[in-house]
């Protein structure tokens, strides 16, 4: 989705288009540049044509220029387990709310690997990655609840797909890597499967 924010400049109103957008770009090559310590959030937003200000009223602080779109992704999700059929087993219902991932990160890929690089490289943001896992986690659960699974096979099932997803998301944003998200999902449920039989 397209944001904006007005600005202004000498004393004229100025539509800023995709300013969150223009944040994520902006941080992602000066982390590439100069790492992520040495970036500050002034630079982010100069990098991007916008003010300090403009960049707090988007993120609450630089590590959150990296996790854009997050509610939005897990809400993809959950949606697709809660719309699974009826008939489906927990983990089923967790399958189909990981492939629809594969729509939301179809054009994203390019941002993913650079992405990843990034949180890879820095303590930190991998441990605000496992605490967005975490809530991924919950969400999903909760959505098998009220699919009226009960505990711990909700907490389990969810669990699970989010490894799942983990997984296979790792092996999505290698480089070298050419086959579809979706295909790497299913590849994973299927040893997922052959582990627990």
């Amino acid at each position: 989705m397209a944001l904006g924010v007005i600005s202004y400049s000498q004393g004229m109103a100025r539509w800023e288009p995709d300013a969150t957008g223009r944040l994520v770009v902006a941080a992602l090559e000066l982390f590439a540049e100069r790492g992520y310590d040495e970036t500050t959030v002034a630079e982010i937003a100069e990098r991007a044509g916008l003010t300090k200000r403009t960049f707090f009223r988007y993120f609450s602080d630089k590590r959150e220029v990296l996790f854009p779109g997050g509610g939005e992704f897990q809400q993809v999700i959950v949606d697709a387990v809660a719309g699974a059929p009826d008939s489906a087993t927990a983990l089923q219902a967790v399958s189909a709310g990981l492939e629809a991932t594969g729509a939301f990160f179809q054009d994203r890929r390019e941002f993913a690997i650079k992405r990843h690089q990034v949180i890879a490289a820095n303590p930190e943001l991998q441990e605000r990655e496992r605490m967005k896992l975490a809530s991924l986690a919950e969400g999903i659960a909760g959505a098998l609840r009220a699919r009226g699974v009960g505990e711990p096979a909700a907490t389990l099932a969810a669990e699970a797909g989010v490894t799942v997803f983990h997984v296979a998301f790792a092996r999505w944003v290698d480089p070298e890597n050419q086959e579809p998200l979706v295909a790497l999902i299913r590849d994973a449920l299927a040893e997922l499967r052959s582990v627990a039989a």
